[in-house]
């Protein structure tokens, strides 16, 4: 975990992940990228001849960068490398293009569930972060003055398309030494006797060599609020799942599941990409 990319638009919200993003890069020895968007509405902003007859441009982009050095002076930034980056597009075209070009290994997201970052996070913006990103999304909710993961959920339904996801995920457990609660939820419109779900999860993590997790069949009225109520039960620190399209559990990130899971989850949440 070299590289971690923070979406910000100076929000209390956005400090609290910046925040995460700092206890990792201090014990990890990552570098952080800080990521500023400035979605004015334009049909295109070249930043070599646009500029000149764009003053709006100017002023917001000159903003944004005297918004990042007063950002840099704080106490919890000191000695660590810090990029940054404003760019002209939507969040998720911004947070996508920067992912490829420096080969990002994690982002971290912040969001209250009500407004800050609520536009990176909410609605087709976060479904398609979720869905296009290769790399890990975190979504922090709170401020964690020690962000600490002992007992990881990841919820998922086992399936053989979600293994490459469940490998990144176990790699994520590894480095933050975490325990995994492996979750599969049981619904009345899904339902699947509570021996077919431990055969099936049995055998997806039969193939893998990670040991330290715990196999969980949860009964709720629906797969999110299985989720919550589950990881509140074990006072999770974190909830994971794998995402993408329309198949297996990415139906997650679909219409209003997403949303609430999101907004309701009072813990951080991350998303694997299939």
């Amino acid at each position: 975990m070299k590289k971690i990319l923070v979406p910000t638009d100076f929000s209390t919200q956005a400090e609290n992940a910046l925040k995460v993003a700092t206890q990792l890069a201090r014990k990890y020895n990552s570098e952080i990228y800080l990521l500023h968007m400035l979605e004015i509405p334009l049909h295109e902003v070249d930043a070599l001849r646009s500029y000149n007859h764009l003053p709006e441009a100017i002023y917001f982009m000159k903003l944004a960068h005297k918004k990042f050095e007063a950002l840099k002076t704080k106490d919890y930034l000191k000695d660590l490398t810090i990029h940054e980056t404003v760019e002209f597009q939507e969040i998720f075209k911004g947070v996508f293009h920067l992912c490829k070009k420096h080969d990002i290994d994690l982002i971290i997201m912040g969001s209250n569930g009500v407004s800050g970052l609520k536009e990176m996070l909410i609605g087709s913006n976060t479904e398609k972060v979720v869905r296009t990103s290769k790399t890990p999304v975190l979504v922090i909710k709170n401020e964690h003055t020690v962000f600490k993961v002992n007992d990881f959920v990841f919820a998922s339904d086992f399936k053989d398309e979600s293994k490459a996801t469940y490998k990144k995920a176990t790699a994520f457990a590894n480095i933050l030494k975490a325990k995994m609660h492996l979750l599969m939820v049981n619904t009345p419109n899904k339902f699947i006797t509570s021996e077919k779900s431990e055969h099936r999860m049995t055998s997806f993590v039969d193939a893998f060599d990670f040991k330290n997790y715990t196999i969980n069949i949860y009964n709720d009225i629906n797969i999110e609020k299985g989720i919550m109520n589950f990881s509140q039960s074990i006072n999770a620190d974190l909830i994971g799942m794998s995402t993408h399209g329309r198949q297996g559990i990415s139906h997650f990130f679909n219409g209003s599941i997403s949303e609430d899971l999101v907004n309701h989850a009072k813990r951080p949440v991350i998303t694997f990409k299939i």
